[in-house]
């Protein structure tokens, strides 16, 4: 059956449409992992993802009948676009339900080829059922996302290229898995062509259709899926797709959120192009893979399948990629409630780059601070920082693998102090460098209580700091004067209304 596939691999039409995307080397990311890993540009497509070719390698084999009826499909947005795309290429009636929960930036686009589209339900499976409904009564034809031979065959044609474009050892190849189309087509050709080179899947940790199932030896149904991965949120992998994963995967590795983040930072380092979290999944899988078997020196080649990321979930991607390369560590310590704690604190953290300092007084006894600190790698170097804190005294919660902390917790510290009387608020900014934050907490000094705090390196060039402090009234003047002795911009925000209504 795999020499059948690799037939249909070599005679799909994917071309009238597609194009041979480049393999290019992540030099950065290859240098820092101590292995060569090439990257395959599927977010260079016309769609921005690999899914235009599977798409109209199934819809230019449609008859004619088939073709004045129309087609309909269900897809969270890339393959949907490929169908959108094939319709308006072939002249041929598209009908697309996506799921409440896609993207905009994927209904848009899907939108722009022509094609109707129907929302509904929460995720792929709601929309699949409604889909294969419409197709039944309208007598459209249905364009399966990935468990169609045709659709698995144009997906294979990725694997054709590498193959010819690398005719080098390659030690791996790593592929993103949602429903399983792309892996099933690219591991039929490798395990005949190149049957040497190991073939791994990668999933999102909460969306492991494939793992599971492979591990059970049997198709499996998950309770749910997570949507970070909004293109691989899929509950069960197809079962033509699984058949052949059986017979051609190797292994597959789960990631988690960080990790894909991560990810997604390292692809835009090295070709300043941002992947979507699906699409940097397998960038994610082989860096896991490496450092788990401890390799060096060998090649591997990973697909980028995507690049439909919504702007405003830069935001979410960038907070987490530190963490996902292990290079921010986050904790909660617990500081006496007097003055000058906070520079005694800072003073044990060295020239450590603080990333994320948050304080709110609560009372007179201790504080809590929920910090983040840039690290350079590695849990030894987490451990090394909490030993010295510990030594120093400090009572350490470590926050950097507590996804509440992380997600939520964060952006709530804070909310209104009952016994605070006399505070002042205020916002400053200061050049951005190592200890810039211990500088300024030094030149505050110790003659006024600082009862709010709250900073976030946002990795530009000036430090911004929210600042509560206790000044009577009648020194008001003396403390404005030491603040401009101080030399940092500032600005009094004291009758600003979301510090009244929040936090005063």
């Amino acid at each position: 059956m795999l020499t059948e596939y690799v037939e249909k691999i070599i005679n799909s039409r994917v071309y009238d449409v597609a194009i041979e995307s480049p393999l290019e080397n992540m030099s950065r990311l290859s240098d820092r992992m101590a292995n060569t890993i090439w990257l395959k540009r599927e977010d260079l497509q016309p769609i921005f993802s690999f899914k235009l070719r599977g798409a109209y390698n199934r819809m230019c084999r449609l008859n004619d009948e088939e073709r004045v009826n129309g087609v309909v499909a269900a897809s969270a947005g890339n393959h949907a676009q490929g169908v959108a795309l094939s319709a308006q290429k072939l002249g041929v009636s598209a009908l697309i339900v996506m799921p409440t929960t896609t993207p905009p930036i994927k209904v848009e686009a899907v939108r722009s080829f022509g094609a109707e589209i129907i929302l509904f339900g929460d995720g792929y499976d709601d929309a699949f059922g409604h889909a294969a409904t419409i197709a039944s009564e309208q007598g459209r034809t249905f364009i399966h996302p990935y468990d169609d031979p045709d659709v698995i065959a144009g997906q294979g044609t990725v694997a054709m290229e590498i193959i010819r474009q690398h005719p080098e050892p390659l030690a791996a190849v790593f592929i993103p898995v949602g429903g399983g189309g792309l892996i099933a087509g690219m591991s039929a050709y490798i395990k005949t062509i190149r049957p040497d080179i190991k073939v791994i899947g990668v999933e999102p940790a909460d969306a492991a259709s494939l793992h599971d199932a492979l591990k059970a030896d049997d198709r499996v149904i998950l309770d749910q899926v997570g949507l970070f991965a909004d293109g691989t949120a899929v509950r069960q992998v197809g079962k033509e797709n699984f058949r052949i994963a059986r017979e051609t995967v190797d292994e597959v590795i789960l990631v988690d959120t960080d990790e894909i983040c991560a990810a997604v930072m390292d692809i835009f380092d090295d070709t300043r192009c941002i992947a979507e979290p699906s699409g940097a999944l397998a960038v994610a899988g082989v860096k896991k893979y490496i450092e788990m078997n401890s390799i060096t020196g060998q090649e591997f080649a990973v697909i980028n399948s995507g690049a439909n990321v919504n702007f405003d979930r830069l935001r979410h991607i960038a907070e987490r990629a530190e963490l996902g390369e292990k290079r921010e560590v986050l904790f909660a310590a617990t500081i006496e409630e007097e003055a000058g704690s906070f520079q005694r604190f800072c003073q044990v953290l060295a020239d450590r780059s603080v990333t994320e300092f948050n304080y709110r007084y609560a009372d007179s006894g201790s504080a809590q601070v929920f910090v983040g600190i840039q690290t350079q790698g590695g849990s030894s170097e987490r451990g090394v920082l909490f030993n010295s804190l510990e030594q120093a005294g400090y009572a350490l919660v470590d926050f950097t693998d507590n996804e509440a902390a992380k997600s939520h917790v964060r952006y709530m510290v804070g909310g209104h102090a009952q016994h605070v009387r006399d505070e002042r608020l205020y916002r400053f900014e200061f050049p951005e460098r190592p200890g810039a934050l211990l500088r300024f907490l030094t030149r505050m000094g110790e003659r006024w209580n600082i009862s709010l705090f709250h900073y976030r390196n946002h990795g530009a060039a000036y430090g911004r700091v929210l600042l509560g402090a206790q000044v009577k009234e009648d020194e008001i003047d003396e403390f404005h004067g030491f603040l401009k002795a101080l030399g940092y911009v500032f600005c009094d925000e004291t009758d600003n209304p979301a510090y009244r209504l929040f936090l005063s």
